[in-house]
């Protein structure tokens, strides 16, 4: 069985009440446009604009501690948390579709679904 994955999605992680000022410092800092403030009306997540070929820069209104984070996007998202498993990560918690990891250093990141068509440029192709 093979699958594909890459990087997916620099993820900002703001504890903030209100989302939008923290969006335009970012577009700003960045040279990015802003693609979305309110990407699923519920305030929580506004997403840049960036190249077909560039990560995807998302801002993630959250409870914890202000940080950044990586999205590893997959076309089979059990067998990628499977295959970082196996390279010393752990699986913290399903949410919705993706699973919420944490590497051997202690970082957290997300193995989510395909996020963008065509999938690709940039995919690794992995034999189970």
């Amino acid at each position: 069985m093979t699958h594909r994955s890459r990087l997916s999605t620099f993820v900002l992680d703001c504890k903030v009440d209100d989302l939008a000022p923290h969006v335009e410092f970012w577009s700003k800092a960045l040279g990015k446009p802003v693609a979305a403030v309110d990407q699923d009306g519920d305030g929580k997540y506004a997403e840049l604009q960036v190249a077909a070929d560039e990560p995807m820069l998302l801002l993630q209104k959250v409870d914890h501690d202000s940080r950044i984070h990586l999205d590893i996007e997959s076309d089979d998202v059990e067998a990628e948390a499977d295959r970082l498993e196996k390279l010393g990560a752990r699986r913290i918690g399903k949410c919705h579709t993706w699973w919420v990891m944490e590497a051997p250093s202690g970082h957290r990141f997300c193995v989510v679904r395909k996020q963008r068509d065509p999938f690709g440029p940039h995919l690794n192709t992995w034999n189970d």
